[in-house]
């Protein structure tokens, strides 16, 4: 394996700025909703037997007005994945199963029932390849198509800046990928997922690199704006009656089969972190 070390540092630290800057903007919308919301962040360590440093992250979380739940979570990692799940992960050896990963998990649920969920996650992994993954799809309990619209475009953006087939070919991965197949629906309305994203040398990896980087970008651009747009928007008993089912359908999803969860699990990942996407309230009928 390349010493890949440096980089993994490089990411880290962005991924660390690309936290502040998205917790920064939305206390800003607590504080326009007359809120003192704050994020709230708890470092954690994480432990593996005969391994003196097996990294850790740090845990954001804020409780507000407009945000029920928040949780912008950044962790770099490295230790040995367990032989039975190294043969599922890229480049992992069962007999050589190192690996490093760092990277960024955002998940948001929303008091008011018009205003949409939404996930983000950007990651760089090492084992014996080193490769980026990630994305960011919008998960409204109630949509709107000019959301819809409007996050996509976005997205459609992050793509086009670096290879014009990037958008149609990794939006149809997260409809496929973010798919509840026992209940047969979809768990929102879509966005762009990548992954196995493979650095060969230095040039890929800058590629990619800018390409993780622009998802980010778009993302605090576009998810901010729908946010404000929506969060004044009057609801009904009815309308938080279908956004706690909607949650359920969430939870449900993220438990069974959410590719972060089961690597956070398997890895020795701090649970309240990895659990941190679950919604505060869901019913199931």
């Amino acid at each position: 394996m390349s010493d890949w070390a440096p980089k993994t540092a490089q990411a880290k630290e962005w991924f660390e700025g690309l936290r502040d800057q998205i917790c920064a903007a939305f206390e800003s919308i607590e504080r326009d909703n007359g809120s003192d919301a704050a994020f709230e962040y708890t470092p954690w360590q994480r432990e593996e037997e005969g391994n003196e440093d097996p990294g850790g992250g740090v845990q954001g979380l804020m409780k507000g007005k407009v945000f029920e739940k928040v949780g912008v979570n950044v962790s770099t990692v490295r230790g040995n994945f367990p032989k039975e799940f190294a043969a599922n992960i890229n480049g992992a050896d069962p007999e050589n199963p190192g690996f490093t990963a760092t990277g960024i998990s955002l998940v948001a649920h929303m008091h008011n029932p018009h205003v949409p969920a939404v996930h983000m996650n950007c990651r760089f992994l090492t084992t014996g390849k080193a490769w980026f993954g990630g994305g960011a799809d919008l998960n409204p309990p109630i949509p709107y198509e000019e959301d819809t619209e409007e996050f996509h475009a976005s997205m459609r953006a992050a793509c086009m800046a670096h290879n014009p087939t990037y958008y149609d070919r990794y939006k149809k991965w997260a409809d496929e990928y973010f798919y509840i197949p026992h209940r047969e629906v979809h768990r929102g309305v879509g966005g762009i997922f990548c992954d196995h994203l493979e650095c060969d040398d230095d040039a890929a990896w800058e590629r990619n690199y800018a390409f993780i980087q622009d998802i980010g970008k778009q993302f605090l651009d576009v998810y901010p704006k729908i946010v404000r747009k929506r969060m004044a928007t009057e609801f009904t008993p009815e309308d938080e009656a279908e956004m706690f089912e909607y949650r359920g359908r969430y939870a449900e999803f993220n438990l069974v089969y959410d590719r972060g969860t089961i690597f956070g699990l398997k890895t020795g990942g701090n649970i309240d972190a990895i659990l941190m996407s679950l919604p505060p309230r869901a019913t199931w009928s």
